[in-house]
């Protein structure tokens, strides 16, 4: 997706959460946006995003996912959501999709934004849902068959942005295959234990 349309849709979310915060008299108005990337790579392709919301008056955090499974990825999420002071409009983009369905129980969040992201129900798994979709699970594949010995997935710089980042410039492109972050095969296998868009 790109950074424009990421914007339109985190913005539109954002707005939304403060209609509804401000229809209650003792919620304060969302200011607060963590944001919570997907597989294979990593917080810093989310620096466009960031700024436009920032200079909107945003507050916006963006998780550092360790990717190593989806508990730690909900812990990671978790504290970023304890850090802020008010309400939380939480965005998962891809496999955070996983992440902030499980997260986003936390009170302080008040609204879920799903970017192009997977949206589990309690007790499935990210890998259940790429299998799925053919044009993820292709990227995914692709990936598998480039796994470290540990089982770390990644993609071959030169099939990233044929793969992965088809719809970004050349050199972000490279950017991102150069900076790529490996998934723990793993954590494609966690299981969310709530599904906070439910309520």
């Amino acid at each position: 997706m790109s950074i424009a349309r990421s914007y339109v849709v985190i913005t539109a979310a954002a707005l939304l959460a403060m209609g509804g915060a401000m229809a209650h008299a003792e919620t304060r108005p969302a200011k607060d946006i963590v944001i919570v990337h997907g597989v294979l790579v990593d917080a810093s392709g989310w620096r466009a995003v960031h700024d436009i919301l920032s200079k909107d008056g945003f507050h916006v955090t963006i998780v550092q996912e360790p990717l190593t499974s989806l508990a730690e990825d909900i812990e990671a999420t978790k504290r970023a959501i304890d850090q802020q002071t008010g309400p939380v409009v939480l965005v998962g983009h891809s496999y955070g999709g996983s992440v902030i369905t499980d997260a986003g129980a936390d009170p302080k969040v008040s609204a879920l934004v799903y970017v192009a992201a997977l949206q589990p129900d309690a007790g499935e798994a990210s890998g259940q849902l790429l299998s799925k979709f053919a044009a993820p699970n292709d990227a995914m594949r692709a990936a598998a068959n480039r796994a470290t010995p540990d089982k770390y997935l990644f993609l071959p710089a030169a099939k990233f942005r044929e793969t992965f980042a088809a719809d970004v410039p050349a050199p972000d492109a490279q950017f991102l295959a150069d900076s790529q972050q490996r998934l723990a095969e793993k954590a494609l296998g966690g299981r969310v234990s709530v599904a906070a868009w439910r309520t």
